[in-house]
């Protein structure tokens, strides 16, 4: 079995590769990754060759859901976190166990065995049904809204804009229209194009073909301006900046 560990604190790293090879000499450790702009670019060049990746959650860079808005992979992943407020995103990927740190040689044996049984349950027939779903995997273009006892439904691609009020979530059409949506931004995420959309901090998901402008903002951040109008600025949090850069500027 291939691994790749993303981790930004050395000895942590150091200390779950040791814990890899105690449960199984015969793990390969093909890289070890402090952060979220290396891991794209390795993970694009190299995801077929791995069997598992281990990864942290906030790297030095960024959070490390970031890397799999920019690169499909399809490879079981085990997540190491002192956090645990993450453990719902972290399933709605190829998530297969989340260990809380400080890690342990049992909880990562428990994980490793815990893959080995998944495998094995799943025959060869299954395994390729579900890469095969996840290549083929399509993303709405449409949304339906309801405008009164009217309902409307509004093609992907004529939208500028999502944003989050509490509890509401707003679409916002490319002639500055906005409407109710019957998602949460958590869910839109699992359902937009990542090549067109990007969450760029917690309340606003932008399509890319409507920025006009990109400022430096205080504290590394960004500002963003786009072509429809709205009521607070956007501002790309500091831990999406480099995610939004390498997405911004295309492959």
């Amino acid at each position: 079995m291939k691994a790749l560990i993303i981790e930004d604190e050395i000895p942590a790293a150091e200390k779950l590769e040791r814990y890899i090879k105690k449960h199984d000499a015969n793990i390969s450790i093909l890289a070890r990754l402090t952060n979220v702009k290396d891991s794209i670019d390795w993970l694009k060049a190299n995801k077929k060759s791995i069997d598992i990746i281990f990864v942290d959650i906030q790297l030095s860079d960024g959070l490390s859901f970031e890397i799999f808005n920019q690169v499909q992979v399809q490879k079981p992943i085990i997540f190491t976190t002192a956090f645990d407020e993450f453990a719902v995103d972290a399933f709605k990927l190829n998530s297969i166990d989340y260990i809380l740190k400080p890690i342990t040689f049992t909880e990562v044996s428990k994980a490793l065995n815990k893959l080995k049984n998944f495998k094995s349950y799943l025959s060869t027939e299954t395994i390729q049904s579900t890469s095969e779903s996840f290549a083929n995997k399509t993303f709405k273009n449409r949304f339906l809204v309801r405008l009164g006892n009217h309902i409307h439904s509004i093609r992907t691609n004529e939208i500028d804009l999502f944003y989050a009020e509490g509890r509401t979530v707003f679409l916002v059409r490319n002639d500055n229209k906005k409407f109710v949506l019957d998602y949460k931004l958590e869910e839109l995420n699992n359902v937009l194009d990542s090549a067109s959309f990007m969450r760029v901090n917690r309340t606003f998901i932008v399509n890319m073909d409507s920025i006009k402008d990109v400022i430096m903002y205080s504290n590394s951040r960004l500002k963003l301006i786009l072509s429809v109008s709205t009521d607070n600025d956007i501002i790309v949090s500091r831990d999406r900046v480099s995610s939004f850069k390498n997405w911004f500027g295309g492959n």
